[in-house]
């Protein structure tokens, strides 16, 4: 009988192709590892994001000319066909991203009657114009005095005084949400003007006057939730006069501290750009000099997102360090368990950065449970998340070092710790699930909530599961009859931080195999038989970012990907499949799109940030998941 490294070694004479596509890959892996261990690869959204950070200059007046030049490469490059910018690569026209995009371009030079300019503002003129955008960009327009408060939703600073017990409470909401609402409460409740040098406007934009239209809510009035929270937004409204100044100015106090304890330092407001900006803003806004620390961090945070070129540039929503480092460890581990230095150190960075004593927003409702978890960013220690936290311990444990034993288990007791009442697990928050919210107007884009998902519960159950401790059973019970649950008819899970159904079903089938359950055994094969019947014809898979408004479009909608190939191979794999023809083909496919490079490389967004509203692409995917998957595959042929 072989040992394992002798097996390792007899796999990696199996199959000559395979093995310098692997040989590849793992060298472009390695190239992208910084000194100390870790990897961070771009992490891109739509336009909106880059478009915002020209108007956030000219809001503040802080305008970096040669940066704002190179942005607006940026934009014209990503201008669709149809004229207007969509949400992600080759979507259809979006309103919001389009008002933003062009208002930018106009801030940063562009002449009205240029081409592109005359394209753009006759698509959205022909959507139905700038006040069918969503509430967000009003509020940006109502910043720059392009529409009328009344545009926007009430939202009153005094909101941070209701009690725990009232219905709209920023605990009640997920915590990308608070973070980003409460300076912006301050912003709005003040009503913050922008400095706009230039005194540009975008009033072509509008179908009619935007200060003459009277009711900027009406595609709003769906439902009775709906419409008793508009009837509650115009009696709040007509009451603001009577809030007596000492109740706004301790609400406001009450803000400005709360968000400053959040400052995150150089890394930002919960690390996403959307927080970040509104804090730079409003402590513009509250009289904080341009010198304060506090400004210089936060305009530090908002430049570290940019990823800058010779020619163009574009502001990243978020960094993805420990995530991309997470995953790029896992797939080194796949081709050598024993760790080797590049490994060690990946680990080494990691197990720095779990967070164990500092205060978090995770106490709120769990305010007995200590610290554990990991975030996405480099720093952001009231916000650890779930999905990271589960993968970076499954991770480790993978390597077998007893020496991370202690870490390990602080991470599982803060994951069972933050299991929701229906068993599964959110991103960040326990039981986030006070749905009436998302009927507010201010929530147009239903993203104000964190409620359990089956992808991070997939997850949370693949680590919890490999580690295998007898206190966690009744934890694990109840997580697999939540998963059972969430299956979809056609056999696949719902995927939410990935696109879409495909990274769901990868996700889970991962913690079934983990797991070793017979009696998961027929969820499995229909989870399978569902990944092989969206198979394409190329031997690839590929899943549109079309399906979170289409479930009809599970697994479909776009050409094939390395991320989504990479995905259904491990995901069959999972599930029992050794030598399929389903699996064969997907592995050729990425063989056969590997670049000479050692990568893979596609335009297609494979992740949400805000199904339906907001997508990004995790760069890392195109490389690490494919390198997972081949090597996975070649130790499967040698029996590994």
């Amino acid at each position: 009988m072989l040992m394992p490294s002798a097996r390792y070694g007899v796999a990696r004479q199996l199959h000559a192709p395979l093995e310098r596509a692997i040989a590849a890959a793992r060298a472009a892996l390695r190239r992208r590892q910084a000194e100390d261990g870790h990897w961070c690869f771009e992490f891109e959204a739509d336009c909106t994001i880059p478009a915002e950070y020209i108007l956030m200059m000219h809001y503040m007046d802080e305008i970096d000319v040669p940066l704002q030049r190179k942005i607006a490469v940026y934009l014209r490059r990503h201008q669709a066909e149809h004229g207007g910018w969509p949400l992600y690569y080759g979507g259809d026209f979006d309103m919001s991203a389009s008002v933003k995009a062009y208002y930018a371009l106009k801030l940063a030079g562009d002449a009205p009657e240029a081409t592109h300019m005359r394209r753009a503002r006759a698509a959205i003129l022909a959507h139905g114009g700038a006040e069918h955008a969503n509430v967000f960009t009003r509020i940006t327009l109502a910043l720059f005095r392009q529409v009328p408060w009344r545009a926007v939703p009430f939202i009153p600073v005094e909101i941070l005084l209701f009690p725990r017990w009232f219905p709209m409470h920023i605990y009640k909401v997920a915590s990308w949400s608070r973070t980003v609402m409460v300076p912006l409460f301050i912003l709005c409740s003040l009503k913050a003007q922008a400095k706009n040098p230039t005194g540009i406007g975008i009033e072509e934009l509008f179908r009619e006057k935007p200060f003459a239209i009277r009711d900027y809510f009406v595609c709003a009035r769906k439902g009775i939730v709906a419409r008793v929270f508009l009837a509650g937004d115009r009696l709040g409204r007509a009451l603001e006069p009577f809030i007596p100044g000492v109740l706004r100015r301790a609400a406001i106090r009450r803000a400005e501290a709360w968000f400053t304890a959040r400052l995150n330092g150089v890394h930002g407001v919960n690390g996403i750009f959307p927080a970040m900006v509104n804090a730079h803003e409003a402590l513009a806004l509250l009289g904080y000099a341009e010198d304060h620390p506090y400004r210089q961090q936060t305009g530090q945070a908002l430049r570290n997102l940019l990823v800058e070129g010779v020619h163009e540039a574009y502001c990243q929503p978020c960094v993805s360090p420990v995530w991309d480092t997470c995953w790029g460890l896992r797939a080194l581990l796949e081709i050598a368990p024993e760790p080797d230095e590049n490994a060690l150190a990946a680990m080494r960075w990691l197990l720095d950065r779990q967070i164990t004593d500092a205060p978090g927003d995770w106490q709120f409702s769990r305010p007995d449970l200590p610290g554990g978890g990991w975030a996405f960013q480099y720093e952001n220690s009231y916000y650890p998340d779930l999905d990271d936290t589960a993968a970076v311990a499954w991770t480790l444990l993978l390597a077998g070092r007893t020496e991370d034993r202690p870490a390990l288990e602080r991470a599982a007791d803060w994951l069972v710790g933050m299991q929701s009442r229906n068993g599964g697990f959110g991103a960040y928050d326990v039981d986030n699930t006070h749905y009436y919210l998302n009927e507010i107007p201010f929530a147009d884009h239903k993203a104000l909530l964190d409620p359990p998902t089956a992808d991070v519960s997939g997850r949370v159950l693949t680590f919890l599961a490999a580690l295998a401790r007898p206190q966690d059973r009744p934890a694990i019970e109840r997580l697999v009859h939540y998963l059972l649950a969430q299956q979809e008819a056609n056999g696949s899970w719902f995927g939410r931080w990935g696109t879409n159904y495909i990274y769901g079903t990868w996700s889970v089938l991962l913690a079934f195999s983990e797991l070793g359950d017979s009696a998961l055994q027929p969820a499995m094969r229909r989870a399978a038989d569902w990944l092989r019947s969206v198979q394409q014809a190329d031997g690839g898979w590929g899943e549109s970012n079309d399906s979170y408004l289409d479930p009809g479009l599970a697994g479909q909608g776009q050409a094939s990907t390395a991320a989504h190939t990479a995905w259904a191979c491990l995901a069959l794999m999972a599930a029992g499949d050794s030598n399929s023809e389903a699996l064969r083909r997907g592995i050729q496919w990425l063989q056969e799109q590997q670049s000479e490079d050692g990568e893979w490389h596609d335009p297609w967004f494979n992740a949400p940030g805000f199904p339906r509203v907001f997508y990004i692409t995790y760069h890392g995917y195109k490389l690490y998941f494919p390198l997972w998957a081949l090597s996975r595959y070649q130790n499967l042929q040698a029996g590994v």
